[in-house]
């Protein structure tokens, strides 16, 4: 027998190799890697079959019948950006989302800059209702204002969009609130004390240097608010008065429970494509605004430089 055969170790049972497989912590977690492909495939396929057949060339949708843009904006009638109803739809709800947007952003920044800086009861009691209007579930949020301005509020603030301006921007108020607030919890207090130790008052300590740190939670809250905004159902519906102020997202829904044709899978997907757009100019907008913080600079250094 050779030196080799001899100095060779002999091979583990196939028992052994799969004892110590299953005990190692480093060990390929295929069942949790299985479910969860399992899981973005049952979540993710029946949204691109529906927008697959936003593109069908029939009035079919379940049977494609070739590949077109008829229902996008070829049919001079039903299509998406022809059919009246849908074109207001689309225009209301742009709207909602983008005052909503610029309105509770800037809102929420302030009074979580407020709530981090003033620690007495009363901020602990806003704090408290802020945090109350976001896990308090929609439907109920939705029926109160309903209640509220077609009781308390009917001859100042009518149902309409003024109406569904106001109970988005209190929805969604909470969170630019959360965001921001723990990002100024991530920050402290350290940058704008430097600042004004190098001779800025504090409002440009706050504007020069503590802005600019809250930068990234802004931009997600700009983000989140539209995101969520743009395909709000319950407040908007509650609060909606004639059909031009309903948005797109109760017109899918009432075409939905008809006879509806592929504009409606259009309709879906052009809110989908609104989102993806949204975030993505938050994402540059955020990626142009740090990119001093991002490359190793410092707010106080670009502060002392000015």
């Amino acid at each position: 027998m050779s030196e080799v055969a001899i100095g060779r170790p002999a091979p583990a049972p196939s028992g052994d190799r799969l004892t110590r497989w299953l005990k190692s912590p480093w060990r390929k977690p295929v069942g949790l890697a299985a479910f969860t492909w399992a899981y973005l495939a049952w979540s993710i396929l029946p949204v691109l079959v529906a927008i697959a057949f936003s593109f069908n060339a029939g009035r079919s949708r379940s049977t494609w019948q070739g590949f077109s843009f008829r229902w996008w904006w070829q049919d001079p009638t039903d299509s998406l950006f022809h059919d009246p109803a849908l074109r207001s739809a689309i225009t209301q709800s742009l709207k909602l989302s983008i005052v909503t947007m610029l309105i509770a952003v800037p809102l929420g920044t302030l009074f979580a800059i407020a709530i981090d800086r003033w620690h007495t009861k009363p901020a602990r009691f806003a704090n408290f209702g802020m945090l109350f209007s976001f896990v308090l579930p929609e439907i109920i949020l939705g029926v109160a204002l309903y209640l509220l301005f077609t009781n308390l509020l009917r001859s100042l603030v009518p149902l309409g969009t003024g109406a569904q301006l106001l109970g988005l921007i209190t929805f969604q108020l909470s969170y630019p609130v959360i965001i921001v607030r723990a990002r100024l919890l991530t920050i402290g207090g350290f940058y704008e004390e430097a600042a004004m130790d190098l001779g800025a008052r504090p409002r440009q300590a706050i504007t020069r240097v503590l802005l600019p740190l809250l930068y990234p939670a802004i931009f997600a809250s700009f983000a989140i608010v539209f995101a969520d905004t743009i395909d709000d159902f319950v407040t908007v519906n509650y609060l909606s008065s004639t059909l031009a102020t309903q948005p797109l997202s109760v017109k899918i829904y009432s075409a939905a429970r008809a006879s509806p044709t592929p504009a409606v899978n259009a309709a879906a997907t052009f809110m989908l494509i609104t989102t993806f757009v949204a975030i993505g100019i938050a994402i540059m907008m955020y990626r142009w605004f740090t990119r001093g913080q991002r490359s190793g600079g410092s707010s106080v250094t670009e502060f002392v430089q000015l």
